[in-house]
């Protein structure tokens, strides 16, 4: 009872513990890239104590890894009478995440059928990037684990890296056979009370195996190339050496010294359509490490224009873009339009790291053959015409209504109706009757209206006065309506 008891506080301890923990820094292990599974034990034959306690050392020592595609994956699977997919191995990729959803993780209980779980592991990890490591870590008691050394090994032939902890009352005949060599450094055998003891040793030995020690093609053009890898070393650990060269040529090539915080170069003044070999490797009197190689074959030359393309075209005008800009190969470029079949050609040069214009002054409704040509520094020239056609003048709206009405003797209140959309104004035009001047003809007389006017009053307006209301819009003046005024002497007056 008593020792039932003393299970129970530790318990509780490893409960409380895991709700008080510190939080996930902010700065994580930028070092690895891999897929690691957790097979985890959760059969009857492991007490709930055990289970929080694996559950607990598994969150500590993945805490300091980067989550995600390109750096560590995790996915954990429960084994029972029937196997568990808990979590895929693409659901996290942050740490609080992941550690939230440990701390919601419930033993299965049951039988141990480690081999059914073995089965959905194997396609779990056969499914994924074929080029980044695999590592399946088994959390068990070792109690009767089932006949699982055909699988472990049809698993490590594929690749994949078996890790194992176990407690102490597991088959270590097993577990030898299950796991990758060096067995020093890939199967454990501790008491569950003091299980932290082991977690820096086995953070490194996964660390060791999923190094991400690659280079890697990022980028690449017909001229140049970036390379990129996960910096190993620090500014102050060591630097990197790079050495890079084509097939075609017979000489030792180009090396760079690139300092220890460098995670990425770029290479220029390539040949195009060329094969390269580079190689990284970092220095550091610390320790050793590998050489990373890669091979590439830069782009097929692309001299501009490649290609032209028109936007913005209006009854006026047309954007004329081309690429790719090449500055260092293109001294200048030049365009030239003209009307079809026979316009003027106007021409039109630009420096060499322009890449487009707004063509103006065209004619609406009119087909434009635009050639966009460029002068190479090694003397070669390069053109490429398209036809461009502008858009046809759009008449500017007119007036919806324009009604007079009397009001007066030789006063008429004159009302319109216009769209409001794109308005400026209005102008308002009617004959006027002189008054004490010896012309007998009327005179006209006009005013501007802001857009929001809608009538006027107009007083002694001559007989049969004609009254005109145009709309202004942004690019010109709109069609206008006019109606005649006629003044009786009963002072009635009709539009």
């Amino acid at each position: 009872m008593k020792s039932f008891l003393l299970r129970l506080v530790l318990l509780w301890v490893i409960v409380r513990r895991s709700s008080t923990q510190m939080p996930v820094p902010a700065t994580v292990l930028n070092c690895c890239e891999g897929d690691l599974l957790l097979l985890l034990d959760s059969s009857g034959s492991v007490l709930n104590y055990e289970f929080s306690r694996l559950l607990l050392f598994a969150a500590e020592l993945l805490r300091p890894f980067s989550l995600g595609r390109g750096h560590v994956r995790v996915g954990l699977l429960q084994v029972g009478t029937k196997p568990n997919l808990e979590f895929g191995l693409d659901v996290h990729n942050n740490q609080e995440s992941l550690q939230r959803a440990l701390q919601r993780v419930r033993q299965l209980q049951g039988d141990t059928n480690t081999d059914l779980a073995l089965r959905v592991a194997q396609r779990l990890l056969m499914d994924t990037e074929d080029t980044i490591p695999k590592i399946l870590l088994w959390l068990t008691d070792g109690v009767q684990p089932g006949d699982v050394d055909e699988l472990m090994s049809a698993l490590k032939q594929q690749g994949v890296y078996v890790l194992a902890v176990s407690t102490v009352h597991g088959n270590f005949q097993v577990l030898q056979r299950a796991v990758t060599p060096p067995l020093e450094s890939h199967l454990y055998s501790v008491d569950l009370d003091n299980i932290e003891i082991i977690t820096e040793d086995l953070r490194e030995a996964i660390i060791e195996i999923i190094r991400a020690e690659r280079l890697r093609v990022v980028h690449l053009t017909s001229h140049s190339a970036v390379l990129q890898w996960r910096p190993v070393l620090s500014t102050d650990s060591g630097y990197y050496e790079l050495h890079y060269s084509s097939a075609l040529k017979t000489d030792s090539g180009m090396r760079k010294i690139l300092p220890g915080n460098s995670s990425w170069v770029e290479l220029i003044n390539l040949e195009p359509d060329t094969s390269y070999m580079a190689s990284l490797h970092p220095e550091s009197n610390q320790r050793l490490f590998n050489t990373l190689s890669v091979s590439f074959i830069t782009l097929p030359d692309v001299l501009s224009p490649a290609e032209v393309s028109l936007s913005d075209s209006g009854p006026r005008q047309i954007r004329v873009s081309w690429g790719p800009l090449q500055p260092a190969q293109v001294r200048r470029y030049t365009v030239e339009y003209g009307a079809i079949p026979s316009g003027p050609v106007n021409t039109r040069m630009f420096h060499s790291q322009q890449n487009s214009t707004l063509l103006t002054g065209l004619e609406p409704g009119t087909q434009y053959l635009v050639t966009v040509s460029a002068l190479h520094a090694s003397g070669k020239e390069r053109a490429i015409s398209v036809k461009a056609c502008t858009q046809e003048a759009a008449a500017l709206p007119a007036l919806a209504d324009l009604q007079l009405s009397s009001v007066g003797l030789q006063e008429v209140r004159v009302a319109w109706q216009a769209h409001q959309e794109g308005l400026k104004g209005f102008w308002l035009s009617w004959e006027k009757e002189r008054l004490h001047s010896i012309y007998t003809k009327p005179s006209i007389s006009s005013v501007y209206l802001p857009p929001t006017s809608r009538g006027m009053n107009l007083a002694h307006l001559a007989p049969s006065s004609r009254v005109c209301v145009s709309p202004v819009y942004s690019s010109g003046r709109g069609d206008g309506i006019c109606c005649t005024a006629e003044t009786q002497t009963d002072s009635r007056q009709s539009g």
